[in-house]
């Protein structure tokens, strides 16, 4: 598997603020989507968040996750939030999903953000499967992080309290809010396959909680110890035997890719809105990155275009003398192709044949190193040359093509 993409975005959260995400793509192609909640004041880049979400990637996953409003690098108040606008949030990143990409099949949520993705399922009509990481069976739990300060925000309308370390501004109407959810209602009408991981010596959130969601869903559901993990799978071999489980698991329940989903009719490329030039390209289910190098204003995120056109000349010669070597029988070992590509003086460019023939100014110059691994006579390493010239894409970029514009209509 092709190593995975990392794509910055943002998207308006249910109060307005921008929230801050990351979308990690697969290298090849793409099955699914997948929309991955934080724990209680975590944020998108915490240790198990990301190591779920390569981990899917690398199995044709795509995964977003995000920082809830005001936390991480999302805008907005934290104390203006509480569970229900939470749920909110994840319905406007499955929103984002949709509009700008496809629908999440598989939800997943740690610790509180569990309850929210349990929550929230039964509005995200594309969901298939639901995955709980050391999620609390009732919302309420979470007050009993607040410790003392419960009875002064109740009082006082508001307080200060530490959590994980950092300070956070909670107010009454989030103790409210969370002393209204009703979340084993949500579970018994899920109607989603369900996967549930917890720690047995989790003292953040007891096992029990696991009990009371597997006990209240229906089936298909799934249980899986966590051992002697901590609730915040703060090390890197637990998050990253949750993040195994999940890909495995969740393979059940996605669509296989299509033996020729790579011949798509149409390649869509449409600009990210991160950096000046990032572009996401759509190939069938393929997800690839187009970019510009950071000397020229770009992210240096993926290839620039004039890369892709190399890469397709240099693809194309590979597959063509690899064919042309199985129709002969040949024992050819593998084959390398280097292409460097550069503008030089048509009237200077002594190898540049016809296409330089009577033409001022500047022409593109592509070249292209064959190699192959072993040894080969010198009637096969003339032959390779002859057979390489034959590639579609060679024939292409040396004939004149006609392209066409035209503006959508909407």
């Amino acid at each position: 598997m092709s190593p995975s993409s990392v794509i910055r975005a943002t998207f308006p959260g249910s109060s307005g603020a921008e929230l801050a995400a990351r979308l990690e793509l697969p290298g090849g192609a793409v099955r699914a989507f997948a929309l991955f909640a934080h724990c209680f004041t975590c944020t998108k880049d915490a240790l198990a968040a990301r190591r779920i979400a390569s981990s899917l990637a690398a199995a044709g996953v795509a995964v977003l996750r995000f920082d809830f409003t005001g936390l991480g690098s999302s805008e907005g108040d934290f104390a203006n939030t509480n569970f229900s606008s939470n749920v909110d949030d994840l319905i406007r990143a499955a929103d984002y999903l949709r509009r700008s990409y496809e629908a999440p099949a598989i939800l997943i949520g740690h610790s509180l953000g569990g309850a929210a993705v349990l929550a929230a399922a039964g509005r995200i009509s594309e969901a298939k499967a639901v995955v709980t990481i050391g999620a609390p069976a009732d919302v309420g739990h979470v007050l009993r992080q607040l410790g003392g300060s419960l009875d002064e925000i109740m009082s006082a309308g508001e307080a200060e309290v530490t959590l994980a370390g950092r300070r956070f501004r909670i107010r009454r109407s989030f103790v409210e809010d969370a002393g209204m959810q009703r979340l084993e209602d949500k579970i018994r009408t899920l109607g989603r396959a369900l996967l549930i991981l917890h720690a047995p010596r989790d003292d953040v959130v007891g096992i029990d909680n696991a009990s009371r969601i597997f006990l209240a869903a229906k089936h298909p559901k799934s249980f899986i110890s966590l051992d002697d993990a901590d609730h915040l799978l703060s090390r890197p071999q637990d998050a990253a035997y949750a993040a195994g489980v999940i890909a495995a698991w969740a393979a059940r329940y996605l669509p296989q890719i299509p033996v020729n989903s790579a011949q798509a009719e149409h390649v869509v490329v449409r600009e990210t809105g991160e950096g000046k030039f990032q572009n996401l390209v759509a190939v069938g289910r393929h997800r690839l990155i187009a970019d510009e190098p950071v000397a020229v204003g770009g992210l240096d995120t993926g290839p620039n275009p004039y890369d892709y056109l190399s890469i397709a000349l240099g693809a194309c010669t590979a597959m063509t003398l690899r064919v042309y070597a199985e129709h002969k029988a040949l024992a050819l070992p593998r084959i390398s192709v280097e292409v460097r590509h550069g503008k030089v003086a048509a009237d200077h460019c002594a190898d540049c044949g016809k296409v330089a023939e009577g033409r001022n100014g500047k022409i593109d110059r592509f070249e292209r190193i064959v190699r192959i691994e072993g040894e080969i006579n010198a009637e096969l390493a003339d032959k390779v040359v002859e057979i390489a010239e034959k590639c579609p894409v060679h024939r292409t970029l040396e004939s004149s093509s006609a392209i066409v514009t035209r503006l959508a209509a909407e």
